[in-house]
This record gives structure tokens, sequence and C-alpha cells, in this order.
């Protein structure tokens, strides 16, 4: 069988599948179950072109990489075959961990677990199926092989992940601001003291780049109605929880059964190959199987809140730099308890607050290295003429009061 195929992709073009084993990953359900898995979460109900999957994600990711290791080659910088491998299968595999819509419903089907802490333990796995042929790749995709610059290309402040996301997102979004030239970027690339350098001349493109992962943020992955989407499916997730825990019963897949039946916290999910196997079934078919299920359901909150996200009635959203006023919040929750005939637990589910963060910039955590002409080395800040980036370098923490709309009436 000959496995050395030619992808179609809509942002870059064809790409190709460098090795048979690169092939036999892609082709592994673990993998194609990603192929489920939107990019964006709920993005689509602002955004309806942002249907694009993980699966594409990782392929493109793969794609730059590819253009990545060629440059840093040309320029005289050592990559074997097997690290070029490697390289490949680190990137690829980077999101494999990803549970149903992404970031949505991260934290929340398995407690405090992070995606890439999935992602180790499955490829893991799959390096004991493959006969340890996955192990130079898992050592990059850690940060443990001692060459790091290899791992900076994996996971950093300007890694292939970064650069497929921000092109491929602002591609289905149809938000331009979120263009780069990954091209140009990854034609700058260098290495020096083992670490990943941009030469002085793509300065203007790095800067570029940066301003566009800010706005995209805004514009996009913290869009106040993406918020309000992703806020419902959490806390329907977390209703349809608490019932199960309780002794509801529903017909659902037997993967989401098992972890809506069950709390498995991060380090029983570490320890047990069970909870990982029936995690590796869940993608987004069966939550929102689940949701249509659950919009006939006897529980009124379960019941409202799957019919409103069927339907698109979202939860209204305040975003603010101050903590929200706390006599309005119980004003609308007394007001959610005598609308709806509720208790104020219940209650909870139509009114609450929350945080979110833009941080375009990590200043510090791995930063993004120029190198000037004279072969010496700054960061990204103080090379650059332009005061914004700076500022992008600071956190910006606002808060979040979500209600039903028809709370506000007269209040």
């Amino acid at each position: 069988m000959n496995k050395k195929k030619i992808i179609n992709d809509p942002v870059y073009g064809f790409i190709s599948i460098p090795t048979e084993l690169v092939y036999d990953l892609i082709d592994h359900p673990y993998f194609q179950r990603l192929r489920y898995i939107k990019q964006l979460g709920m993005t689509h109900l602002v955004y309806p072109g942002a249907l694009h999957t993980r699966f594409h994600h990782a392929l493109g990711a793969m794609h730059l990489m590819s253009l990545a290791i060629e440059t840093l080659c040309n320029k005289g910088i050592e990559i074997t075959p097997e690290e070029k491998e490697g390289l490949t299968i680190a990137i690829l595999l980077h999101d494999i961990g990803h549970g149903p819509f992404s970031h949505a419903l991260e934290h929340t089907i398995v407690e405090e677990i992070d995606h890439e802490d999935i992602s180790i333990l499955l490829m893991n796995k799959l390096n004991e199926e493959f006969g340890g042929r996955l192990s130079l790749a898992i050592s990059i995709f850690k940060g443990e092989y001692h060459k790091h610059f290899l791992h900076q290309l994996v996971s950093s402040q300007l890694d292939m992940d970064r650069m497929d996301y921000l092109n491929r997102d602002s591609y289905f979004t149809g938000v331009s601001e979120g263009v780069i030239s990954s091209d140009r970027i990854i034609k700058m690339l260098n290495v020096k003291d083992d670490s990943i350098t941009v030469e002085e001349k793509g300065i203007y493109s790095i800067e570029k780049f940066l301003i566009a992962r800010r706005l995209m943020y805004w514009q996009v992955y913290l869009h106040k109605t993406v918020i309000a989407a992703e806020q419902l499916l959490c806390k329907i997730f977390t209703r349809s929880r608490e019932l199960a825990l309780t002794g509801t019963h529903f017909p659902l897949t037997a993967a989401l059964s098992y972890f809506l039946e069950n709390v498995v916290t991060k380090d029983a999910f570490m320890k047990s190959d069970a909870h990982l196997k029936t995690f590796a079934l869940l993608d987004d078919t069966d939550v929102m199987a689940a949701v249509k299920i659950w919009a006939d359901s006897d529980d009124f909150v379960l019941a409202t809140l799957c019919n409103r996200l069927i339907n698109r009635r979202l939860y209204h959203v305040d975003i603010t730099a101050e903590q929200p006023d706390d006599a309005f919040i119980k004003q609308l929750i007394a007001k959610a308890v005598k609308k709806y005939n509720i208790s104020e637990h219940e209650a909870s589910y139509f009114v609450f607050t929350d945080t979110i963060r833009n941080n375009a910039y990590n200043k510090g955590d791995g930063n993004i290295h120029i190198m000037m002409k004279d072969g010496s080395i700054k960061d990204i800040t103080l090379a650059s003429d332009n005061s914004n980036l700076e500022a992008l370098s600071k956190t910006v923490k606002k808060y979040i009061l979500c209600y039903s709309k028809e709370l506000v009436d007269n209040v």
C-alpha cells in the first residue's frame, strides 16, 4: 500500500505525509477522532464558517513544521532524519488529547486535567502499540530531549501550533485581523545557543503575529457571544452530572455516561487505562446527541438550558474591567427564583460570574528572541520600536456576568 499520500488543505494547498509511520498515526482511531472535534468549540454560533476541526489543525501544523525543518536545515542547523520524524509526530499529536468541543468542556468532563496531559497519555499508548517508535517524539514534546530548540518548534510562543491556528481560525471565521505571514516568519527562523531565534529582518512579521494574536482573542476566542455559548454548554454538562450523580439515568452513549455518572479526578485518570480508553471514544457528537435528549428532560433547568443552546438563545454577557455589582447580581438571582419558581442553587445556572484573561505575549515564559545583525540576541519587546508590544506582555483580566436576557426586564 502506498502511504505517501497528499492531502488538499484549503489554507496551504497540498500537504504531504512524509513517512509511513506518520501515515499510520493519522490513520489510527485516536487521531481520526479529531475529525469530529471542532477546533473552536461553539464559535460557529457567532462565525458560521468556524466548523473546522482539530484534524484540520493538526495536519496544518505538521505542514508548517516541515517548512520550518527545511528552513533550518538549509541554514546549516543539524537535524537528523530521526529528529525530523520525531518533530513531525510531536506536532501532529500535540492536540490528540482534546475532548469534545475542544477548550469548552476542558476541566469539566475530567476535573483539573489539561488536554496536554491526556495527549501525553495517548502518545504513550501509541508508543506501546508502535513498538517504541514514538519515544523520540514524546521526549521532544515533553521538552526532555537534549536539543531544546526542537521542543520550541512544538511548544513555545512562536511554535507551529500557534502559527497554524491563527492562519486557520482567521480563514474559517473570516476575521482578517488574524492573518499572519507564517511563510516569512518561518523563513526568518534560526538557532543560536540551542534556542529558536528570529533574524532581525523578520521583526515586523513578529510584531504583526503578536498583534494578530491579541486581536483574535478579543474578536474570536473571547468574543462575548462565544463566551455565552461555551458557558451555556458547561452549565448543561454540570447540571446533567448533578442529576446523574443523584440517580437520574439518561439514554446516552456509553462513553459519555461513563464520565457523567462518575466524578473522575486527575489522579484517578492518570492511573487508569480504562478512563483513558473511554475518553478516547468521546467527540462532539456524543455531547450534541445528549443535549437533544436532555432538551426533553423533566428537569426544568436542564431542559431549559438545552433548548436554549439548540435554538441559540444564549446568555446575555456583560464584560467589565471591575467586578460586577453584588447588589445587581443578587437582584437577578432573586428574579430568577421568582420567575422560574426554582431554588437559589438552581438560579445559579441562569445568573453567574466568571473571569477571562488575554495575554498575547508572556514575557519571561520562553521569550521570542530576535537575532540582531551583530549576532546579539534581544527580546522582541526590546528589539522592536513598537511601544505597543510592551503592553501586549501584560495580562488583561476582565470579569464576566452571564444571565438570562429576560431577567433584565424592569431591573
